[in-house]
């Protein structure tokens, strides 16, 4: 095997338990491999601080003569100096590798898998996962592309006086915005989290007998997901797969893949483009292509049928999952936690008040995550869960500011308006400044609600917008709307991240069709 293979081979992080090894084993390198190392991993740290404040360092060289023709001779010294520093460690830890029999196993592994296009061997190990093969490449799917769909923002009218407006917010976004809004995405908050995602990885895998797989999207992304298969439990929920979508600072190794796995569902997680083991940058197109591939893996790959596949998001990977399931709308429900209606309100207030502007325009032409008008795009089963703690989506913890109460308003007016008119919305709006366990109904009630729309649905269909009650009186309609509130959204006393318990997660609800129902 050539030396180069493990000069610049990938990391290795940890050997899974198996036959070979009994029990997990963190990767313990050599002292010349971890010697190398260090000096490699140093230089790398200091090349990107000099990367960001190369306009100081440029200018500091320039004042102190370094760019003239008398300096060259001390530049090309330090550079060769440089040069030979990393070449001395890149085979120093060549050669510590290639002394480790882990190392060399892991290499025989890979090279396997890149050969025969088999990534059982592989999976043994938990490496840099930018040197795992392709496992699926939605370009290679059959079929269309990409499905069409209309695209989610406002068109502005152009202005040349809003050019210099529109600059700074391009600029805003591409730098320190979209990592304001996707935390995740930032890399020493990854290398912080390393360790915990290698162990939550682990545990995925060995305690849930978890298959890591890595899908290339339409742009060219490589997306990092896990899928736990429980198709084999016949008395569980294993037929029906979750997609999880995690939060701007989560990740599927310690994200909300528990609850479902907790209920035995087979569950399929995946990382946003920039998270971990994912190439790209969260930008909403790139987003959009990953979960749209994602998907696409589901269906054509691991064997699901679109009806068989629930999409669960948690707070902003509420976008992720409304997108999916506008253009996948045969999906059997969709799960939205501690979601928000639309990111340019949570923007505005964590910003000066001055940019205001610079913010909406940066949100609107760059960032426009409104899942208020996504959720309009999907007319299956929805249910909402609130947290009643919240305090991301909520001002000061208070819940009648939190932004679920919104998206619940929103989804509710448009699938039903005749029921949410202006007062009925009005005392929606004063319910959900509470805990909705304050308001129930009883069961004749609720028979009776139910009766309605069977009715409804039975004769005239369950497209929406539904118009049902146009005829109803504010009585009727208060009645309903409340029965309505309580079957689309749940609250948990939580605050906005603790892990969602399994009694809070449920197939959404639906409207039974019953052909030649007489409402009685």
């Amino acid at each position: 095997m050539s030396f180069y293979n493990y000069i610049f081979g990938p990391k290795l992080y940890m050997e899974y338990k198996g036959v070979p090894e009994p029990q997990r084993k963190m990767y313990e390198p050599g002292a010349v491999e971890k010697f190398g190392e260090q000096i490699l991993s140093t230089l790398s740290v200091v090349w990107s601080v000099s990367y960001y404040t190369s306009p100081l360092i440029f200018t500091f060289l320039y004042r102190r003569g370094y760019f003239v023709a008398d300096s060259i001779p001390t530049l090309a010294k330090f550079t060769t100096s440089v040069g030979l520093i990393v070449i001395i460690s890149l085979f120093m830890r060549g050669v510590g590798r290639r002394q480790s029999k882990a190392y060399t196993n892991m290499v025989n592994a890979l090279m396997q898998a890149k050969t025969n296009k088999s990534s059982e061997p592989l999976r043994r190990f938990d490496i840099d996962f930018s040197a795992w093969p392709v496992d699926f490449d939605v370009k290679a799917a059959a079929g269309d592309l990409k499905k069409p769909t209309n695209t989610v923002g406002r068109r502005e009218g152009f202005s040349i006086a809003a050019i210099p407006c529109e600059v700074i917010a391009y600029l805003a976004i591409n730098t320190f915005g979209l990592s304001m809004i996707y935390p995740g995405s930032v890399k020493l908050l990854q290398k912080f989290m390393r360790p915990m995602l290698i162990s939550g990885r682990a545990k995925l895998i060995e305690d849930d007998n978890g298959i890591r797989y890595k899908v290339k999207t339409i742009d060219s992304n490589e997306i990092d997901t896990l899928f736990v298969d429980n198709r084999s439990d016949n008395v569980g929920n294993g037929k029906t797969l979750v997609i999880c979508s995690e939060g701007n600072a989560g990740f599927y190794e310690v994200g909300i893949m528990g609850t479902p796995i907790a209920l035995k569902y087979s569950v399929l997680g995946w990382n946003h483009p920039g998270f971990a083991g994912s190439t790209g940058s969260p930008h909403p197109e790139q987003d959009k292509n990953a979960i749209d591939a994602v998907v696409r893996f589901a269906i054509n790959q691991l064997g699901f049928a679109v009806e068989d596949i629930i999409l669960y998001g948690w707070s902003i990977g509420g976008f992720s999952t409304l997108w999916a399931a506008s253009i996948y709308p045969e999906v059997k429900g969709v799960v939205l936690d501690a979601t928000f209606d639309d990111v340019l309100y949570l923007a505005q207030p964590r910003m000066p008040q001055s940019l205001g502007g610079i913010v909406r325009v940066a949100i609107r032409k760059h960032c426009n995550l409104n899942n208020a008008e996504l959720a309009m795009k999907y007319n299956g089963p929805i249910m909402l869960i609130r947290r009643t703690e919240d305090e991301i989506i909520a001002e000061d913890n208070r819940i009648d500011t939190n932004r679920g109460n919104y998206l619940t308003m929103g989804v509710l007016r448009y699938r039903y308006p005749n029921l949410f008119t202006a007062s009925q919305l009005s005392r929606t709006k004063g319910l959900l400044s509470k805990p909705l366990e304050t308001y129930s109904y009883t069961v004749a009630e609720e028979k009776l609600c139910m009766s309605r729309l069977i009715t409804y649905a039975s004769d005239e269909g369950k497209a929406f917008p539904m118009l049902i009650g146009a005829d109803y009186n504010d009585e009727v309609r208060n009645q309903m709307a409340l029965f309505l509130l309580r079957k689309h959204l749940r609250d948990y006393n939580s605050t906005h991240c603790t892990q969602l318990p399994g009694e809070f997660f449920n197939i959404p609800w639906d409207i039974p069709i019953e052909h030649g129902f007489v409402f009685t």
